[in-house]
């Protein structure tokens, strides 16, 4: 694979975050996919969502597996680690990454056919294992590598570009996440950045398994009129739930007011967040009613987009397995290696 780095000279007057690093030191080398291709405005989305957070470059793990997908952690992120695995298998090395280093960012980015053809049943079990990472589909409905044959999560009825029916039901990975544990799940539009941004902000800040579905149109195999994954079909179809904005934890802010009346509140970032009290028309803490309504837009063949559950006292594996705080490559030898009797005592418990 050829990689074309990026010039090194910047506009002198490129505004910096937090840390004094531009947008520029979160870019990776210069896409080779197809000019108008949905994954490479996720990649932009990533890097808008790191700079704006002032997250450092260098405590990121981004992890891929095979595909046009997989191959957009070159894109961003240029100074943190990765590692492209095998196909389906993105799963597995992204939970050794968080257990060997729990201080990383884990960034996974796989495809419809990485995570929901040859990798589904890796996706499903570090869904429900709780792996402490950012976890994004870039979902196109196609093999863009391989000329465009179907993939699972193509819709049924939905047309190749030569016209021919896709006869099998679609695996909705959102469903799949919501029936098996995943705290903070979400779907958007690799064409809508205004929602996309603040969705991968917030799955960064959370605490446990976040995934987010984008529907990322293939412009090579699936942007045609029968697709329902093109560019024309999602911006005529969707609807967001919420309107998706982040904000970084800072001091707590309280109101307490009067059902019906209204209150300004001063925000860390000087704005005024103006609030009326009504009742809620949509609760993101409820499992089942967010797989019904995810459900129920399938049925009326409409791309639901904005964050669909989030469990703000979700626990991860580290919780679960009482695993070390430490990185594994700061732990001396006398941790690692604390000799034969104690590993007869791990033998002896699992007589």
């Amino acid at each position: 694979m050829t990689f074309v780095a990026k010039p090194r000279v910047h506009h002198p007057l490129l505004p910096t975050n937090d840390l004094g690093l531009t947008r520029r030191d979160y870019e990776g080398s210069v896409s080779t996919l197809c000019a108008g291709c949905g994954h490479d405005s996720v990649s932009a989305a990533i890097v808008q969502a790191c700079a704006e957070l002032s997250l450092p470059p260098h405590r990121f793990a981004k992890v891929s597996g095979i595909g046009c997908s997989s191959k957009t952690p070159s894109y961003f992120l240029g100074n943190s680690h990765g590692f492209n695995s095998v196909h389906g298998r993105m799963p597995s090395v992204a939970t050794g990454a968080n257990l060997a280093n729990r201080e990383l960012y884990c960034v996974g980015v796989s495809g419809d056919g990485d995570s929901a053809s040859i990798g589904l049943g890796q996706f499903a079990h570090i869904v429900r294992r709780r792996i402490n990472m950012l976890y994004i589909v870039d979902n196109n409905g196609t093999y863009g590598l391989t000329k465009g044959q179907f993939s699972a999560t193509n819709d049924k009825g939905s047309t190749s570009k030569k016209g021919v029916p896709n006869l099998y039901e679609p695996i909705d990975l959102v469903s799949m996440a919501l029936q098996i544990g995943a705290s903070f799940v979400a779907r958007s539009f690799s064409g809508d950045k205004r929602q996309l941004v603040p969705l991968i902000q917030a799955g960064l800040a959370h605490k446990g398994f976040a995934f987010i579905d984008v529907v990322s149109p293939c412009v090579a195999f699936n942007n045609h009129s029968g697709s329902t994954k093109s560019y024309d079909y999602v911006r005529d179809h969707f609807g967001k739930l919420v309107e998706a904005d982040f904000i970084a934890p800072g001091e707590e802010i309280t109101a307490d007011y009067e059902e019906g009346s209204g209150e300004d509140v001063t925000m860390p970032d000087g704005s005024t967040l103006r609030l009326r009290k009504l009742a809620a028309e949509y609760d993101p803490h409820d499992r089942v009613d967010a797989l019904s309504h995810v459900q129920r837009a399938a049925e009326a063949g409409e791309v639901v987009t904005g964050l669909l559950y989030v469990d703000p006292d979700a626990g991860d594996c580290h919780d679960i397995l009482g695993t070390s705080a430490k990185p594994l490559n700061a732990l001396d030898e006398s941790v690692l290696c604390p000799g034969a009797e104690a590993l007869e005592r791990v033998n002896a418990g699992l007589r």
